[in-house]
């Protein structure tokens, strides 16, 4: 969710700008734009297309320059158009890139409104650019030193100066933002995928940074305004465009890739020891009493399944808190639970609020599951999961959630083990189990064919419900958020024992409603509420396993899992799911990578 891009050079930089917000559009944007710094003020192209527009705009304008910035925006404050999309000037003299919101932007609007200032925009952003232009007396550095002492709320900012032409500057506080280290050049970026291959080293700013780019090197000041140092990392080389290979979409080669991501996800070892999580794991381990998992999303119904887990193999008492939800209640304090905190960025703005409110409140035993190693999340964390999921383009997450429901198994395990409930027999049982996932897998992709036949029929829907027992209701869930986020059916999730409390008003024969059916224990009730749903007409489509003993008939459609897998069965269930909700996209002729109104990295509240 928005990209910044920025560096000061002795080289054109627009087409190093351009690519950098080209490798960050996975995360999701609606409009873009580049600005150079030239003699008589900051200029700009802009586009409400994708990059690739940006691009030809740059080329057929020759828009050159050696100091730039550049944004991908998704929207927040006003709506996608020209007018607001980024760089933001400022009286023609400051131009401004902003990932976040600004809390407290009306009352600055107003306040600068009084000095004279004029607003051309809906956006936040303004207000900073407006604010920065107030307190400029020469020195940028110093007058956005003094002005994000002023805003309230989330922002990763730079900055550009008519009147020092080969200044960026930077700040950050709440939303991500790394410095580039070049020779004879640096950078400034939102993500270090952007600007890989430009930069040999990184530098990762702290919550309350403020960064000064030159050619001749970088200085950074922290919140108290004294300069500091910080580490400098060595970047890897970007690889290149992630090739598509024989899939329509990203999303479709990512579902495809989850055998392979969760084999390299799976450690290799032949047992479950806490120093898989980190070097001190199995002392703090050995002090909680009890869990408490922040998430966002798809990684939420992550935590909802690792809930099922923690407290039936490890015995230990488990919360799950949607992250957006968790700071703004008061809650009773646990020192001794572990705070486990899941996402695939790393950088998800509620998921990292909620885990700085947690240590606040004396919660320092963290725990973050995440797919990125240089992750604020990984770097704010006691103890660390990583999971080894590779890139992950598509918007909707497939193989990062897999592979999280692996680590938060290895989890359940490791501690099960440890308190005691798990013999070494289960150890191995359990480790055989996840050793055999990847082939188990393999089975599950071998059903598309099937399933493309139900996403003709699911296509033609604008509601659908989807039901599950026990282990398996947060995969129902994950799945109805599945299809509503890509193909834009209405789909919602109910544990199945709850149809009679409500849902079943709306079933008709117009609603489908997918049953997930694993040979579990509660499986006889989960046919009871199957035929409450065929005795109001509804049409059941049922992803069954092959012992079940579900037939298909008049209303009941079933495609048959290839086997039961036991504890681990959620990951196997969830795969046909992603592939409804994709071929269900595909047939609707959704935007299935880049779904409206949608980010992959929620970098604001």
């Amino acid at each position: 969710m928005c990209g910044i891009v920025g560096a000061v050079a002795q080289r054109n930089i627009v087409p190093v700008l351009i690519e950098g917000l080209r490798r960050l559009e996975y995360r999701g944007y609606d409009s873009c734009g580049v600005a150079v710094v030239t003699s008589e003020g900051p200029a700009r192209v802009r586009s409400v297309s994708r990059v690739a527009e940006l691009d030809e705009q740059a080329r057929e304008s020759h828009f050159e320059g050696v100091t730039g910035i550049a944004h991908t925006r998704w929207a927040t404050h006003g709506a996608p158009t020209v007018n607001n999309a980024h760089p933001i000037f400022s009286r023609n003299a400051l131009a401004i890139v902003h990932n976040g919101i600004i809390e407290n932007y009306e009352a600055l609007r107003e306040a600068l409104r009084a000095k004279g200032y004029e607003f051309v925009s809906q956006t936040d952003t303004e207000v900073i650019a407006h604010l920065i232009h107030s307190l400029y007396k020469g020195d940028l550095f110093s007058a956005v030193r003094e002005a994000v002492q002023q805003l309230a709320g989330a922002y990763a900012i730079g900055v550009v100066h008519k009147d020092q032409p080969h200044t960026v500057v930077g700040a950050r506080a709440g939303s991500p933002l790394v410095v580039g280290l070049g020779s004879g050049e640096n950078f400034l970026a939102s993500d270090a995928l952007a600007i890989a291959g430009s930069a040999s080293h990184v530098v990762y700013l702290e919550e309350g940074d403020v960064c000064e780019l030159t050619l001749e090197g970088v200085r950074i000041a922290e919140r108290g305004g004294s300069e500091v140092q910080r580490e400098a990392r060595e970047v890897l080389a970007y690889g290149g465009t992630v090739e598509l290979g024989p899939y329509r979409h990203y999303m479709q080669k990512e579902i495809f890739e989850q055998p392979g991501a969760i084999g390299n996800t799976i450690p290799a070892t032949d047992t479950f020891e806490p120093e898989l999580f980190g070097a001190n794991a199995r002392e703090v381990f050995k002090g909680i009493d009890s869990i408490l998992i922040l998430a966002c999303g798809t990684s939420y119904y992550a935590g909802v399944t690792a809930k099922y887990w923690l407290e039936s193999v490890a015995k230990i008492r488990t919360e799950v808190e949607i992250a957006s939800e968790y700071r703004y209640r008061e809650s009773v304090p646990n020192p001794r639970a572990l705070v486990v905190t899941i996402s695939q960025s790393g950088e998800t703005a509620d998921t990292l609020a909620a885990l700085k409110h947690a240590q606040s409140l004396g919660m320092e035993h963290t725990l973050a599951v995440c797919n990125v190693a240089t992750s604020h999340m990984v770097r704010l964390t006691e103890l660390n999961f990583l999971t080894h999921a590779g890139r992950e383009i598509g918007v909707a997450s497939t193989k990062a959630f897999t592979t999280q429901l692996v680590g938060l198994f290895i989890l359940a395990v490791t501690l099960g083990k440890l308190r005691g409930h798990v013999s070494a027999e289960q150890e191995a049982q359990y480790l055989k189990l996840l050793r055999h996932l990847p082939a188990a897998l393999n089975g599950v992709l071998a059903l598309e064919p099937q399933i493309i036949a139900w996403a003709d029929e699911f296509a033609r829907k604008e509601n659908a419900l989807f039901l599950g027992r026990g282990l398996h209701y947060p995969i129902a869930l994950e799945g109805a958020l599945k299809l509503k986020e890509i193909s834009y059916i209405h789909a919602e999730a109910y544990p199945a024992g709850e149809l009679k409390h409500g849902p079943l008003a709306l079933v008709t024969e117009a609603m489908p409603v997918v049953t997930v059916a694993p040979n579990d224990a509660l499986l006889e009730k989960l046919k009871s509420n199957m035929q409450e749903v065929r005795a109001r007409g509804g049409e059941l489509y049922v992803f069954a396993d092959a012992d079940t003993h579900i037939t298909s008939e008049d209303g009941i459609h079933v495609i048959r899992m290839p086997e039961h897998y036991g504890l681990l069965s959620p990951i196997l269930h969830v795969v046909p799911l992603q592939l409804l909700a994709y071929h269900t996209a595909c047939a609707r002729g959704t935007d299935v990578d880049k779904p409206r109104n949608l980010a992959k990295s929620v970098t604001v509240e």
